[in-house]
């Protein structure tokens, strides 16, 4: 792609970064490339943090098997040289089915991390999510992305104080708001508790050797500027995040105040069940996120991908539905779409790539993402991304009379 005609309100710096780094290594081709690429630079603490989930990671792994084990149907005499991979969601044009997920501190995995997928969101027209524990500020977001951001909503600590984050990400300009609900309390992450992974993240000595034996992340971070919490950041004073606070405020009574109270499209992230889904619809959210937190939270829910059927036919066909959990490739983009999504949002992967090369292994790993939609869809027989729906299970095809 051109990085010289990007529009004006992206970070340059994430153009410089791509088009005056050296690489270390030949492109991110996929996701475990990205993986295998971040585990070897970043330390163990960081690499750990992006890669663990809760208990014994069973709920992580069942997201990516059973979307594996999903079958699609080729198609053959009916491919195409060209592919349309835009879509609409909540009343907006999207550029490709599927956008970045929320996510705390990313600039962990990289510094500035969170200004290269601003870049990148705007250069290909998808969705931000912002994570109330971002690294960035959330008006810094809003800025560089000219209002394409959404944001992402704990309720940590009392119900007042998420009402404020709220009105913050209004009069920053964000129409968009994604309620997160699966968090009432933030579940152990075995990897993190043996590595002492804490937040406010600090450079501890126990962890020396882990940081000397990644002199290139370590040196670049210490460069930049140990990551905080940025939207608990204010007027210079003490970071006020705490990852273990509760955020049971997000209950349904807080839903119904902050329907009233937000103008623009709300979204409730973090589904598994049609009931709580019908409830939500009726309570008046604009979507419903099915998401099991990417196995992050309960060890023993399902995953994502076998929850999505039956919270469309729940919802019926038109209530827009977003996804998340266990997404690694293009074919798995097109199987959530399948089977029920409007719309799929990425995480880890995103993390990754800029683990495995910075601003330019997140690009290398988008691009193949999109390139792999294009491709898949020539094999369904497919031109729009529009077009996808069930028939191209393996599963869900007529037998022939």
């Amino acid at each position: 792609m051109n990085t010289d005609t990007l529009p004006n309100v992206a970070d340059r710096s994430a153009s410089s970064a791509i088009k005056g780094s050296k690489r270390l290594h030949g492109p991110v081709h996929g996701s475990e490339d990205a993986r295998r690429l971040a585990r070897r630079r970043q330390p163990r603490i960081i690499f750990d943090f992006i890669d663990g989930a809760a208990g014994s990671e069973i709920a992580a792994g069942l997201n990516q098997s059973d979307l594996q084990r999903i079958r699609l149907a080729p198609r053959v005499l009916a491919g195409s040289a060209s592919a349309d991979l835009s879509c609409q969601l909540l009343g907006c044009g999207m550029g490709l089915p599927f956008g970045i997920a929320p996510m705390g501190m990313c600039n962990l995995a990289w510094p500035d991390a969170d200004r290269m997928l601003a870049f990148e969101a705007v250069r290909r027209a998808v969705p931000l999510c912002l994570s109330t524990a971002s690294s960035t500020s959330l008006e810094e977001i809003a800025r560089l992305t000219d209002g394409q951001a959404w944001f992402q909503l704990y309720v940590s600590g009392s119900a007042q104080a998420g009402m404020a984050m709220a009105d913050r990400a209004a009069s920053a300009g964000y129409e968009i708001l994604v309620l997160t609900v699966d968090v009432p309390r933030v579940a152990p992450r075995p990897r993190d508790q043996r590595n002492g992974f804490q937040t406010p993240f600090r450079l501890r000595p126990r962890q020396f050797m882990d940081f000397a034996t990644h002199p290139h992340w370590s040196v670049s971070t210490l460069r930049a500027g140990v990551p905080t919490t940025a939207n608990f950041q204010l007027n210079g004073g003490a970071n006020q995040f705490d990852r273990n606070a509760s955020r049971a405020g997000a209950n349904w009574e807080f839903l119904d105040r902050l329907r009233a109270r937000w103008k623009g499209k709300l979204v409730v992230k973090g589904v598994l069940d049609p009931a709580d889904a019908l409830r939500i619809r009726a309570a008046g959210a604009d979507a419903i996120y099915v998401s099991n937190h990417g196995g992050r939270q309960l060890d023993s829910a399902p995953s994502a991908i076998s929850a999505l059927p039956a919270i469309r036919l729940a919802v019926g066909p038109n209530f827009p539905l977003l996804f998340d959990s266990g997404v690694r490739s293009a074919e798995d983009i097109v199987k959530a779409l399948a089977s029920g999504a409007d719309f799929v949002m990425l995480g880890r992967p995103l993390l990754f790539a800029l683990g495995a090369d910075g601003a330019r292994g997140l690009s290398d790993f988008l691009d193949a993402l999109q390139d792999g939609i294009a491709v898949t869809l020539a094999q369904l027989g497919l031109q729009r991304v529009q077009d996808i729906d069930a028939s191209v299970l393996a599963a869900s095809r007529p037998a022939p009379q």
